[in-house]
């Protein structure tokens, strides 16, 4: 069997934080063309990997303010990252308290379902240091959020080499950027 593809999908701002200090979600920037392809990426096959912090803050939205997306989303194979949650509430989501690294390695080798992050940032750092990712998906919000920001999206993450994919850009304001790592030395 062929090892599977791991994309790794992140909202950043322009100034490259993952957050504010308030922030609304998706900054804010929440819009037709976003959502239809949240809508179209959920509907397709996927092992979906999160932390427990993006678990319980998906989990915890209210019913009146989730879209079709976040519904669909519960309803996926996912595995949460955590040593300290007991249990999780959607019915194909399970606990992964060992390495996310060993445990996203194994997978790789073991399915060939494609996987995808969803937020989870520090989870999305290990595996690119661990070299698992096979393409980087930035959704770049029109926004610098400044003294304000909150987990830099790429810190503590080393050099990588990155080929360019595909870019889109959504709702006239958002730009979808798609890397894959080259494994080639930074030009210099």
């Amino acid at each position: 069997m062929e090892t599977t593809t791991l994309t790794a999908d992140l909202f950043v701002s322009v100034d490259g934080w993952a957050r504010g200090e308030h922030p609304p979600g998706y900054f804010g920037y929440f819009g037709p063309e976003l959502e239809r392809r949240i809508f179209d990426e959920l509907s397709r096959p996927q092992h979906v990997l999160m932390g427990r912090r993006t678990y319980e803050a998906l989990a915890a939205l209210s019913n009146d303010v989730r879209h079709e997306g976040d519904h669909r989303v519960t309803r996926l194979t996912t595995t949460v990252f955590s040593r300290t949650l007991d249990g999780v509430d959607w019915p194909n989501a399970t606990i992964e308290s060992r390495d996310a690294v060993e445990s996203v390695r194994a997978l790789k080798d073991a399915t060939d379902v494609p996987l995808r992050t969803m937020g989870s940032l520090s989870v999305v750092q290990q595996l690119l240091n661990a070299g698992l990712v096979d393409r980087l998906r930035l959704m770049v919000v029109p926004l610098l959020v400044g003294p304000s920001g909150r987990e830099s999206v790429f810190d503590g993450v080393g050099a990588s080499d990155l080929a360019l994919q595909g870019e889109r850009v959504r709702d006239g304001r958002i730009v979808l950027a798609e890397y894959a790592p080259t494994g080639r030395p930074i030009p210099r």
